[in-house]
């Protein structure tokens, strides 16, 4: 007879069996801490994800999204920089460091004897100062969204903090896709910049075309079009299948030979009227029959076939098109048109290129060489960040100095409100401005200068008034210069939804008294097994 052991009284008696009732406020916050300084401060992390799939970024964003965060109280604040990445695009990693800043803080005042709502009070208070001050930082605004030149000095920064000593050349890129595509409107949509990568060469190989790629080969003979007419169909290119089953008498070999000349001239009759209706150009999105291929040879038009539904859905975008669930002649109205079709090689990939002369198409795609695939999912990453940046400005065109110099400013002036707050609140108040100089103490450990040197530095040129100035990066030693100048600029709506979302994800996991987690759904984990490819193969938990 086995040995009943009694629950603990209190609230875990209460609770099935498999509960389990966390520790304390300040075990979760010790939690969080620890995590938010494993997100990069601008340095390379290797991840490698459930999947055995290697990464090899600075991207918060990414890391993110490939590590499954297990603890609840750091799932909230995950939960923030996703919530960045949706409204802004960029600046994920900001939101993760001063949030992880705020609450190691927090847990310094909750020490001294603080109460959490007073913690709490003087952050909401800050915070709402900080983006009262933050317009005031503006140091000047996007003139001309039309303009390659100024939205390449624009994206410098963001694409800067992916892939430095490139950013010239990366941002310029980015800059002709995007201002290719903004309509009349001025509502952007970052699904119109596409990217095909492409391995070999090297990143300075990269470049625009206005239309689409893909790294298909066409399907038949013809390999390019010139005006081109593009039926596009969404079935397979075969023929006609019944959906009831039917059964075939056949007698002798004059009825064998005469069915299957009738498929052949149904299927040539098909193809024939697709031809007659003007286009010269069939897209699918199945299989090609062998006597399909045959006959689109013989009438000399180009075949392609996307696999992908969602390409589908694009190219349909891109070429004016619709597709067609059936194999019938299109109408003027259905058919799609562009100026150029045609099967190109780069490096060793055959690509088909969907081409638009004119620069005022509805999709542009970036071509990104490079010479392994790590890098090119790195640049890839850039150009994400680029692009939503531009996105950001469509809507709002303001833009803050970077390199630490709004950090710091409105770590100055909350502490300066700080002063004037009567209660205890005040002692949170200044902590949440200490938070802010997070950021430029990261830029210099990265850089390999004093820290402390270059904050006191920076907090010295903005009291006597320079807004502008910030931590420069290039110097060897702990310099500042006027990042207005410098052409480092971060954009306003980015700044005011960091702060927003980092404080919020600090105050969500200060309110939090205790974490109760119920026992897992589902049954047993599946046993732990080698390799099935390996000859000593054999399964442990048979040992």
């Amino acid at each position: 007879m086995a040995l009943h052991v009694p629950k603990a009284p209190g609230f875990a008696q209460m609770l099935k069996e498999g509960a389990k009732v966390g520790a304390g406020r300040e075990q979760y916050l010790q939690v969080c801490k620890i995590y938010t300084f494993c997100v990069p401060l601008g340095m390379n992390k290797m991840v490698i994800n459930h999947l055995e799939k290697l990464f090899v970024t600075n991207d918060a964003a990414t890391i993110l999204r490939e590590l499954e965060v297990q603890h609840p109280a750091a799932r909230m604040i995950v939960m923030a920089s996703h919530m960045q990445e949706q409204e802004v695009g960029d600046g994920t990693n900001f939101v993760l460091v001063f949030a992880g800043a705020l609450l190691e803080l927090a847990e310094d005042l909750l020490r001294m004897g603080l109460s959490v709502s007073e913690v709490i009070e003087g952050y909401e208070k800050a915070c709402k100062k900080a983006l009262e001050i933050l317009p005031d930082l503006v140091c000047c605004s996007a003139k001309n969204l039309r303009d390659v030149e100024e939205v390449s000095s624009l994206l410098h920064t963001s694409v800067m903090s992916k892939q430095y000593g490139n950013e010239v050349f990366l941002a310029n890129l980015i800059a002709q896709a995007c201002v290719s595509v903004l309509p009349g409107s001025g509502h952007f949509n970052v699904d119109n910049i596409r990217v095909c990568k492409v391995l070999g060469s090297g990143i300075s190989a990269s470049s625009v075309l206005h239309g689409m790629v893909f790294k298909k080969e066409t399907e038949g003979d013809v390999t390019s079009v010139k005006d081109a007419k593009i039926a596009v169909y969404s079935c397979p290119f075969d023929g006609t299948i019944t959906e009831t089953k039917g059964t075939v008498l056949i007698k002798n070999a004059e009825e064998l030979m005469s069915f299957s000349k009738g498929e052949e001239n149904l299927m040539e009759l098909q193809v024939k009227t697709i031809a007659d209706a003007g286009a010269n150009v069939i897209v699918t999105g199945g299989k090609v029959a062998d006597m399909a291929l045959h006959y689109a040879n013989k009438y000399h038009l180009m075949l392609v076939r996307l696999n992908s539904k969602w390409d589908l859905r694009r190219l349909c975008k891109t070429v004016g098109a619709a597709a067609l669930p059936r194999l019938i002649p299109p109408t003027p109205e259905e058919m799609g048109h562009c100026d150029s079709v045609y099967l190109s090689e780069v490096g060793d990939t055959q690509v088909v290129v969907f081409k638009h002369e004119k620069e005022d198409g509805s999709i542009a795609t970036i071509l990104i060489r490079g010479s392994t695939d790590n890098l090119m999912d790195d640049v890839e990453r850039a150009v994400d960040d680029g692009v939503n940046t531009f996105k950001v400005l469509t809507r709002d065109k303001r833009l803050v100095p970077g390199g630490g110099a709004t950090e710091i400013e409105l770590a100055k002036q909350i502490t300066s409100y700080g002063e004037t707050c009567p209660g205890l609140d005040q002692y949170a108040i200044k902590k949440f401005a200490e938070a802010f100089e997070a950021i430029p103490r990261a830029l210099a450990e990265n850089s390999g200068v004093k820290a402390n040197e270059v904050i006191s530095n920076l907090y010295a040129v903005h009291q006597e008034g320079n807004k502008n100035v910030g931590f420069d990066i290039e110097a060897e030693v702990a310099a500042v210069k006027d990042m207005l100048e410098a052409g480092v600029l971060d954009t306003y709506l980015g700044k005011h939804w960091a702060i927003k979302l980092a404080t919020n994800a600090a105050i969500t996991v200060l309110r939090v008294d205790q974490i109760i987690m119920a026992k897992p759904a589902g049954g047993p984990k599946a046993p732990k097994q080698g390799h099935w490819d390996k000859d000593d193969w054999k399964d442990e938990t048979a040992e």
